[in-house]
């Protein structure tokens, strides 16, 4: 888990509202990785399966929340928390939060597509975490390249 805990921690943030929705999705994240982990197979690595997983808990998690509340939105402290701890320059720190924000406004599974790219993942990987066809990822992931341009522009 310790080798994977970014990965964790980074999707967790990416669709929790606050920082106790956070804590809670990470802490179901690992929970449900805990109680799959006698049925992980080896057929694909542990950080792919490992990021299904925290994929799959966190859009399971958004959707109960949403059939709940119509309002879910992160919040600027805490996104501009994420952006100054990963960077001292102010500059880089402004173009990281408005690319978080513009990004989490995406659907929930475009937005783990585009996450999972960021992380460097191979198209086929994020095949494998979505499910969905590698050609599948491409066009999707370039629907969201041009969608996230659009915003950007806004």
């Amino acid at each position: 888990m310790e080798e994977n805990k970014a990965v964790v921690t980074k999707v967790c943030y990416m669709y929790a509202r606050d920082s106790e929705h956070f804590k809670d999705l990470y802490q179901e994240t690992l929970i449900n990785i805990w109680q799959a982990l006698p049925r992980f197979k080896k057929e694909a690595a542990l950080s792919t399966w490992i990021y299904r997983i925290t994929i799959n808990t966190c859009i399971s998690h958004f959707r109960r929340q949403r059939k709940h509340s119509s309002n879910i939105s992160l919040e600027q402290d805490s996104m501009m928390e994420l952006a100054d701890k990963a960077t001292d320059d102010h500059e880089h720190a402004a173009c990281l939060r408005e690319m978080y924000q513009l990004i989490n406004r995406l659907p929930a599974l475009d937005k783990a597509i585009v996450l999972m790219w960021l992380d460097e993942k191979s198209y086929q990987e994020i095949a494998e975490v979505t499910g969905l066809s590698r050609g599948n990822v491409a066009a999707r992931l370039s629907r969201c390249k041009q969608k996230l341009s659009r915003m950007s522009d806004e």
